[in-house]
């Protein structure tokens, strides 16, 4: 799971739990004060929104399991999936899209982050470079060829790369700097 979306969940649940744990018990304690239950607004308002706040606590709960189920050696190396960043062609807009299949907490459409769950994150799972994707969304069927296709596994071996190669050039400055401060004690 990304650490950005699982620090999100972790504060949400954490509000929820306080809501639910201080603030909620002392907005009803102080509707029961004010007597008649079967009449305060205030009471079940309170109890409503205690309702809610389990719920939605639940939801958080069980969705931070499903994504710390997640394999990534179980996410496809040669295909589409959770992680991708792919380049589309849409021949109903004439133009190339560049996409990246997230998760739902993490999806924004205007910065190219389509959740899997989507109709085209759904589409596209799955799919290789020169595959067609049929999708039918709200605004209609869409038809998007796969162009290009960097993988979960692509970025962590470019990013392992990089650092492979940043060691070595530091590796390298530490030779020059110890062959050097080894001449300059000769010199004296």
């Amino acid at each position: 799971m990304p650490e950005h979306i699982k620090k999100k969940l972790l504060h949400e649940i954490s509000l929820m739990e306080h809501e639910l744990a201080h603030e909620l018990p002392a907005e009803i304690k102080k509707a029961v004060a004010m007597g008649d239950l079967s009449e305060n607004a205030e009471y079940h308002m309170a109890k409503q929104r205690q309702t809610f706040v389990n719920a939605r606590l639940g939801q958080l709960k069980k969705r931070m399991a499903e994504l710390s189920l997640v394999n990534l050696a179980n996410i496809p190396k040669d295909r589409a999936g959770f992680g991708s960043t792919v380049v589309v062609y849409d021949s109903t807009k004439d133009e190339e899209i560049l996409y990246r299949l997230v998760t739902s907490e993490e999806s924004d459409v205007s910065k190219g982050l389509i959740s899997t769950t989507s109709p085209i994150g759904r589409g596209l799972v799955g799919k290789r470079v020169g595959d067609v994707a049929h999708i039918v969304t709200p605004n209609g069927k869409r038809e998007l060829e796969v162009l290009k296709l960097i993988t979960i596994h692509d970025e962590a071996a470019a990013a392992a790369a990089e650092v492979t190669v940043e060691i070595e050039e530091a590796e390298e400055v530490e030779i020059e700097v110890s062959t050097g401060a080894a001449r300059n004690s000769e010199r004296k």
